[in-house]
């Protein structure tokens, strides 16, 4: 799924603590998106992989998230809910489509690498892929709750994490041209062989990702 949905998502994992505790709204809210975010730091590096972690998130969520009922604090809840939201993440990557350039075609069996059992797990694609519209109807979904309870503070998030999903959903079927041209054209010879090395092969490639590799 796109990065607005894993945003939003993490925020309405936040919501009920900013609504029954207000003095936590904030924190609770700002680390929410954090940790939907966090995962998909990983995009250049080994993505999904390097920085998913559908199983130890969810143990530190569990731990954090009784601390935080047992000492509430702002430091406290804001970790609780990071790693939730970023365990949310995680998990929600497998229900969405496979790491290939462009998974409509659905010819990677690699969604979210579980660290835990040392292998891929093998997208459902209920959501077809990262964009499709129906990833972006589920972004509408998760924003029409957060826009009546979260305040003017964070409005502006919400709307912004609609218009990039937006934007992003309308263009995704041209980005993999757009990756192709660029990594194959523009930037050899533009940028360090070093640089240039960090792209992704399925970028220099214009094909799917090869499932033999670790």
């Amino acid at each position: 799924m796109m990065l607005p949905t894993h945003a939003l998502f993490g925020m309405l994992l936040a919501l009920p603590v900013a609504v029954l505790a207000p003095e936590y709204g904030v924190v609770a809210l700002g680390a929410g998106l954090a940790g939907g975010i966090l995962p998909d730091l990983d995009l250049y590096v080994g993505h999904r992989k390097t920085l998913h972690y559908p199983v130890g998130y969810s143990l530190l969520a569990v731990a954090a998230g009784a601390g935080a009922v047992l000492t509430p604090t702002a430091a406290t809840v804001a970790a609780a809910l990071l790693l939730a939201a970023a365990a949310s993440h995680s998990l929600v990557d497998v229900l969405g489509g496979g790491l290939e350039l462009r998974p409509w075609e659905a010819t990677s069996e690699r969604a979210v690498y579980d660290h835990y059992r040392g292998r891929w797990i093998a997208p459902r694609r209920w959501v077809r892929y990262d964009g499709a519209p129906e990833d972006l109807l589920l972004s509408v979904g998760l924003a029409v709750p957060l826009w009546l309870h979260v305040g003017s503070a964070f409005r502006p998030v919400v709307l912004a994490a609609l218009g990039i999903g937006a934007v992003y959903a309308a263009s995704r079927r041209v980005l993999p041209r757009v990756a192709h041209l660029l990594a194959t054209q523009v930037l050899p010879g533009r940028v360090s062989p070093s640089l240039l090395a960090r792209v992704p092969d399925r970028y220099r490639d214009g094909a799917a990702v090869d499932d033999r590799r670790a």
